[in-house]
């Protein structure tokens, strides 16, 4: 009897167990490509000091977030014609190549093509899961199994820094650079992954006679990586600077010709413009890129502010994140379990915008140099719990909004806006940290010079002559400024009475930063009022339904 499974049949459900076993293989591809966001952040300043390139660091994060964001709606689109499976696949093939080209770089600019590799593959990996999930799992069982894998998101957000320092931290592993074991760690999931989806995945065979949309997914490239780009680099070069205003207009001549192209191709667009008349639909897509700014640009914001105030290293940053994962577990499983019972949604994108809301909230009100570790703790179980109820619910309702055709397209929407919000949300949160931060450490260090017992500090022979308040000196020498803030490593090895106006500015940029975060998901939250108050129907049985019996 053969181990694999045969080819379905058009309708034909799995059983619980091919079900199970299925979703191995699809989680751990979706671990690759959500632990692959995090796991290169701790290991970074140390591979980039290898490779002698420290200054083009950034481009190996800006390559790999700009192909994975830009290829997700072209798998998408491409699985709706040419069937799942093989552009899975085919996406964990492009991802092990990558990794293995990135595990054996030997410089920087190499290393960020290996991560421009990655991001190809990795687009593929989260949305094509969803969407396969929806292919073989009904209705009423899909927010259940959906919600396990919102939950490999939070696991291996936090998993990644830890899993990154301990690799970066060794210097030799098995006879190669410790560093390089954070790609090469791909290769045994990957190829785990790609067994058993070549094993027991068997979906019925598809190939639709439709035309390639390829001037709509031009349009979307150019519209997309230069907004991108400026995202990731702008703070570097300036938000008014030539090359920013450049990459706005490339931004912005792309989304006009991007609309253009898709209004002309109609059915065939890479998402087509009729699924947006769907209220449904419409509001889910506005509803993740709104709650991918403010959902992600503050999730930034806790790890910064345990590293930058609370002196801990991103490794231990990274555990202090556990509890995001609990929430983000308890959220995403309550929200599926009760969905598939009651087939209800629209509560959770709710509940999950005002959890966010007021944890952002208590956040930017509570946080300060002085607080004890428990409070973020307790905060990040609440953030996780808002996502949890959120991005699920609203992945399954844009999923069931379009035609059984489109599924593919329904769920890469989804995880594209959602994408494209936390990578602006991230971008401008964090220049905003480090514009406040300069701003208010400054106005502190003006306080801290009427103190005669900080005066007394400052002007003390033996403080000064500390190797390890150098830089803290040099950083009175130059002031406080953006560029004076980019390096910190010696904040928390420095005099703790004379970095203390420092850690408070930082402190305070944070709660600035959390209080508009709270804005942005206080309006999502108001805008999830307008969704639809109705339960989900599956589409497929809804057809099957209505078809007249033979």
């Amino acid at each position: 009897m053969s181990k694999s499974t045969p080819v379905r049949a058009p309708g034909e459900v799995l059983t619980h167990r091919q079900t199970l076993t299925v979703m191995v293989g699809l989680m751990l591809g979706m671990f690759l490509s959500s632990l692959d966001q995090t796991i290169v952040s701790t290991s970074i300043y140390t591979i980039a000091n290898d490779l002698d390139g420290l200054s083009l660091q950034a481009w190996a994060t800006t390559a790999y977030l700009i192909t994975s964001t830009v290829s997700t709606p072209l798998y998408g689109k491409l699985s709706d014609i040419f069937g799942r499976r093989p552009l899975y696949l085919a996406a964990i093939l492009i991802f092990l190549a990558g990794s293995l080209y990135a595990g054996s770089v030997h410089s920087m600019a190499e290393l960020a093509v290996a991560r421009g590799i990655q991001g190809m593959g990795a687009g593929g990996l989260l949305a094509l899961a969803l969407t396969i999930i929806g292919d073989i799992v009904a209705l009423k069982d899909r927010a259940k199994y959906q919600g396990y894998f919102m939950s490999v998101f939070g696991v291996s957000s936090v998993l990644g820094p830890v899993i990154g320092g301990a690799f970066a931290g060794t210097s030799n592993i098995l006879g190669f650079d410790g560093w390089r074991w954070v790609f090469f760690i791909n290769l045994p999931i990957g190829l785990a992954a790609l067994a058993v989806v070549f094993l027991y995945l068997h979906l019925p065979p598809r190939h639709v006679k439709q035309k390639i949309d390829y001037w709509g997914a031009a349009a979307i490239t150019l519209a997309i990586v230069p907004l991108l780009l400026v995202a990731e680099q702008g703070r570097s070069w300036g938000w008014n600077s030539p090359a920013s205003w450049l990459c706005y207009g490339l931004g912005v001549v792309g989304i006009v010709l991007f609309l253009l192209a898709e209004r002309r191709a109609g059915d065939y667009a890479l998402i087509p413009l009729r699924l947006f008349r769907n209220a449904t639909f419409g509001l889910s897509s506005l509803l993740n890129f709104i709650i991918g700014i403010g959902m992600f640009g503050a999730i930034a914001m806790l790890p910064m502010y345990l590293q930058l105030v609370k002196g801990l290293t991103p490794t231990e940053a990274g555990l202090m994140m556990i509890t995001f994962t609990v929430g983000i577990l308890g959220g995403s499983i309550t929200a599926g379990r009760t969905i598939s019972s009651s087939g209800t949604y629209r509560i959770f994108p709710i509940l999950g915008t005002a959890t966010l809301t007021a944890a952002a909230v208590v956040m930017g009100l509570s946080l300060g140099v002085d607080t004890g570790l428990w409070v973020p703790g307790l905060i990040a179980v609440f953030f996780g719990m808002g996502l949890g109820f959120c991005m699920q619910p609203l992945t399954l309702a844009m999923q069931v909004s379009v035609p059984a055709k489109d599924m593919g397209v329904g769920t890469s929407t989804a995880a594209f806006f959602r994408s494209m919000g936390g990578a602006v949300g991230t971008a401008v949160f964090i220049s905003m940290l480090f514009s406040q931060a300069a701003d208010r450490i400054a106005d502190g260090m003006k306080t801290a010079a009427g103190s005669a017992n900080y005066l007394k500090v400052l002007k003390d022979p033996a403080v000064a002559a500390d190797p390890a308040n150098a830089k803290l000196y040099d950083f009175f020498k130059n002031g406080a400024s953006n560029d004076s803030l980019n390096d910190t490593s010696w904040l928390h090895s420095a005099n703790p009475v004379l970095t203390r106006p420092i850690t408070e500015g930082f402190a305070q940029a944070i709660d600035v930063v959390m209080l508009t975060a709270a804005g942005l998901t206080l309006l999502a939250f108001l805008v999830s009022f307008a969704l639809p108050n109705k339960k989900l129907t599956d589409p497929k049985a809804a057809a099957k339904e209505a078809a007249p019996a033979h």
